[in-house]
């Protein structure tokens, strides 16, 4: 077993930023974790410009966000960085057990950041009847397939849910050729900035109903049509307001969910409606040196205040490590 002053679980904006942000501060020690190829998170497969304004004045791709911060983490010799490692145990007393490849290892932290953003939820969280065919995806891996893979997912789409993610992959399956036939929000308005839907609805034509749900999807092999229903302010379905789509591929953009089981593992006290750790204080969990910062703390709309916060959780993890002297 190894020990080390600082770990750090997540090599996205968040655990960058924090990461940066402890040396900074005086800590000379620090271990990044990223289970990924390389370090940058979902901003390796954000290409549409919109970030880096608060946190670099100036407007960058999510890639040129990610490779500005890479490359400083990499110019600094004490902030060690370990890819394709996975963290698949946290014991409460801040050892770490972790998988890479052709080993398993184990590391005792004097304090720990976790920066381990969030998964979207899915198709079965929000209860979508019918048929389980091919063609559903959550829009988080849509974009992947086409930015990272090169891979369209499919020609004919409606989109469930009008998150961020959701109203972006509207402009980038149009831009590569397919047709959105729809975006379905249930609420009364858009879950994403209003940019978002201008910039990517609006600006293509692209129709957004509000008040609609999916009540069913069909299809044998592959996606064939939804059915498309207006719900009344507690979301029952009106009668005789139905509708349906044409559509080989549905996409999923309803919400994310932090990802905490690690620190819940740990015996951190968890909101169990939001899935993010109870604190009074930013970034702080009930243990003491286990810091939670980024996406996995709560759910942020720009990377830039991700990052922008996540240097507080930096800040954080030096004080407790001087306060240990």
């Amino acid at each position: 077993m190894t020990e080390r002053d600082l770990v750090i679980v997540g090599g996205g904006p968040a655990g960058m930023a924090a990461a940066l942000c402890a040396y900074k501060n005086g800590v000379k020690d620090v271990l990044i974790i990223e289970r990924d190829q390389r370090l940058g998170g979902i901003l390796n497969q954000c290409i549409h410009p919109g970030f880096g304004l608060e946190y670099f004045k100036e407007i960058l791709t999510g890639p040129e966000y990610a490779q500005k911060v890479t490359d400083e983490i990499r110019s600094i010799k004490q902030i060690e960085v370990s890819l394709r490692s996975f963290v698949v145990k946290l014991e409460p007393h801040k050892i770490l057990t972790i998988l890479k490849p052709g080993s398993l290892q184990q590391v005792k932290a004097k304090t720990i950041i976790m920066a381990t953003g969030c998964r979207e939820k899915t198709r079965e969280m929000i209860h979508v009847p019918g048929t389980r065919p091919a063609g559903i995806f959550s829009a988080g891996l849509a974009q992947k397939l086409i930015n990272i893979e090169g891979l369209l997912p499919g020609k004919e789409v409606v989109i469930v849910g009008s998150g961020d993610i959701g109203l972006i992959m509207a402009r980038r399956l149009t831009l590569e050729g397919a047709k959105v036939k729809a975006v379905v929000e249930i609420q009364k308005e858009s879950r994403g900035l209003i940019r978002n839907v201008v910039q990517c609805l609006n600006d293509f034509d692209i129709p957004l109903y509000f008040s609609h749900k999916i009540a069913r999807i069909y299809g044998n092999k592959r996606v064939e049509k939804v059915a498309v229903i207006k719900v009344d302010d507690h979301f029952n379905p009106i009668e005789d307001s139905g509708f349906s789509i044409d559509c080989d591929t549905v996409l999923v953009s309803v919400g994310l969910i932090p990802e905490n089981e690690l620190i819940e593992m740990a015996g951190v006290a968890i909101d169990k409606k939001t899935n993010c750790p109870v604190s009074s204080e930013l970034n702080t969990t009930s243990i003491k040196g286990l810091f939670v910062c980024g996406n996995s703390y709560k759910v942020y709309d720009l990377a830039d205040s991700v990052s922008l916060d996540s240097e507080i959780a930096g800040k954080q993890a030096a004080e407790f490590l001087g306060s240990r002297l």
